[in-house]
C-alpha cells in the first residue's frame, strides 16, 4: 500500500472516530443531566481508571501508554462539555454571582490608594495612571499595602507583580498567601530609569549608586560601565532619590524615575539607563471586596494542586478544552510542605460566562487550597 492509499485509509478511520466522538459526547450530556438531578460530581476517577484498564487490555503493549493519553484527553473534553451544561455549586461561584448581581460598573475615578515607597515611586506613578484623582498613602513595604487594604485604611492598593526584564516579583506573590484581597485592575507600565544626582555631581565623579534591587538588576550594563562603584540597596527607587537629595554629597547617585528628579530637586546624569528599552512592569490594583468593573477580561486564581503525577496537566487540559488562553503560570513553594507548590494562574476569560464560572467552581472543589484573586481589565 503506497503513502496515498495509507492516508486515504487514515482519513476514513478519522471520519469513523469523529462520528463515534459525537455519539459519545451526546451520551455525556445524558450523564451530566443524571448527575445534576442526583447531586453527583462530574469527575469519577475510578470510572476513568476502569475504562483505561479495559481498553488497554485489548491492545499491544507498545500502544497501551499512548491509549492512556488519548483516553485521558477524551475524559477531559467530556468533563468540560458536561460542566458547560451543569450548574456547579460552590461558595466562590456564589460570591462571583453576587458581585455581578451588584452591576458591572465603571472603574472609579477617585479613590484612596495605598502604595509602597514614597512619592515618585513607580507604584505611585502606576496609581496615577489608573486613577484620575488618587489620594495616595505611602507604606514602607508591600506587606503594608496589603494590610492597609485588608484593614480598610485604604480602598485600593497598587502592587508590582512582574517585570519584562527580571521576571516575577516573588515577594508580592509570597504575600498573596497571607492576605485576603481581590484584583480589580492591572496595568503594564513602561519603566524608564534615570541616573539622578545632586546639582553639583558629575557622572565621572560617581562613587556610589543607590536603588532598589529590581532597578539595579535592570541597569546592570550601566553599573558595569561605571567600574568600581559601591552599590547600596534600599526599599524603593524613590527612597533612593530622597537619600541622595539629603546626602549632601557630590559622589553619590541613584537609579530612579524621572518624576523623582522634580520631586527631590535632582538633576539627570543619564536618561534611559535600562539594559532594555522594552522594559515594562505589571502592576495590579487590589481591593478588600470582590468587585468586577467594566472591561474585565482577565482572571487570576491560585491553587494548591494534589501532589500526584498529572495533576497540573489535567488542569491545563481543562483550560485548553474551553479554549482559554493561559497568560501566566507561576509556582511558589509552600512553607513547611517540602516539594509541594502553590500555583498562580492568569488567563483571558469573561467571568460572566457560565462555563468559566463552572471551571472556577470545579478547581475550587478539587484544589487543596484555592483562592479566586479577581476578574479585571489590564490596561
Amino acid at each position: 500500500m503506497n503513502l496515498q492509499d495509507v492516508r486515504k485509509r487514515i482519513d476514513e478511520i478519522d471520519d469513523e472516530i469523529a462520528k463515534l466522538y459525537v455519539k459519545r459526547m451526546e451520551l455525556a450530556l445524558d450523564v451530566a443531566k443524571d448527575k445534576t438531578e442526583n447531586g453527583l460530581p462530574v469527575e469519577n476517577v475510578e470510572r476513568e481508571k476502569q475504562i483505561v484498564s479495559r481498553v488497554a487490555a485489548t491492545m499491544p503493549n507498545e500502544l497501551k501508554l499512548y491509549a492512556k493519553q488519548v483516553f485521558g484527553t477524551l475524559f477531559e473534553t467530556s468533563k468540560a462539555y458536561q460542566y458547560g451544561v451543569m450548574d456547579c455549586k460552590s461558595p466562590i461561584k456564589d460570591e462571583i454571582r453576587a458581585a455581578l448581581a451588584n452591576g458591572v460598573k465603571p472603574f472609579p475615578i477617585q479613590a484612596s490608594v495605598a502604595c509602597q515607597g514614597i512619592p515618585g515611586a513607580y507604584s505611585c506613578i502606576a496609581a496615577e495612571k489608573m486613577f484620575e484623582i488618587p489620594s495616595i498613602s505611602c507604606f514602607r513595604n508591600w506587606d503594608g499595602v496589603f494590610s492597609a487594604v485588608e484593614k480598610g485604611f485604604c480602598e485600593f492598593g497598587v502592587l508590582p507583580v512582574e517585570n519584562s526584564t527580571v521576571g516575577s516579583v516573588i515577594g508580592v506573590y509570597d504575600l498573596m498567601l497571607k492576605h485576603k484581597f481581590c484584583i480589580v485592575r492591572g496595568i503594564k507600565l513602561r519603566v524608564k530609569h534615570y541616573l539622578l544626582a545632586r546639582k553639583e555631581t558629575e557622572l565621572s565623579g560617581v562613587k556610589e549608586i543607590v536603588s532598589h534591587d529590581q532597578a539595579l538588576s535592570q541597569c546592570a550594563e550601566l553599573i558595569a560601565k561605571l567600574g568600581d562603584v559601591k552599590i547600596t540597596r534600599c526599599d524603593n527607587t524613590a527612597v533612593a532619590a530622597k537619600i541622595v537629595a539629603e546626602s549632601g554629597r557630590d559622589d553619590i547617585a541613584c537609579i530612579s524615575s524621572k518624576e523623582c528628579a522634580d520631586i527631590y530637586g535632582l538633576k539627570t546624569l543619564k536618561a534611559g539607563v535600562n539594559d532594555s528599552n522594552n522594559n515594562y512592569t505589571r502592576f495590579i490594583v487590589i481591593s478588600k471586596q470582590l468587585r468586577v468593573y467594566e472591561g474585565a477580561n482577565r482572571i487570576s486564581i491560585t491553587a494548591n494542586l494534589a501532589h500526584e503525577a498529572g495533576s497540573l496537566n489535567r488542569l491545563l487540559n481543562r483550560f485548553s478544552a474551553l479554549g482559554l488562553n493561559l497568560t501566566k503560570l507561576e509556582s511558589r513553594p509552600i512553607p513547611d510542605s517540602p516539594f509541594e507548590f502553590n500555583f498562580y494562574f492568569d488567563f483571558d476569560a469573561d467571568v460572566r460566562d457560565t462555563r468559566v464560572q463552572n471551571l472556577i467552581a470545579e478547581i475550587a472543589t478539587k484544589a487543596e487550597n484555592f483562592s479566586f484573586l479577581g476578574a479585571y481589565e489590564e490596561l
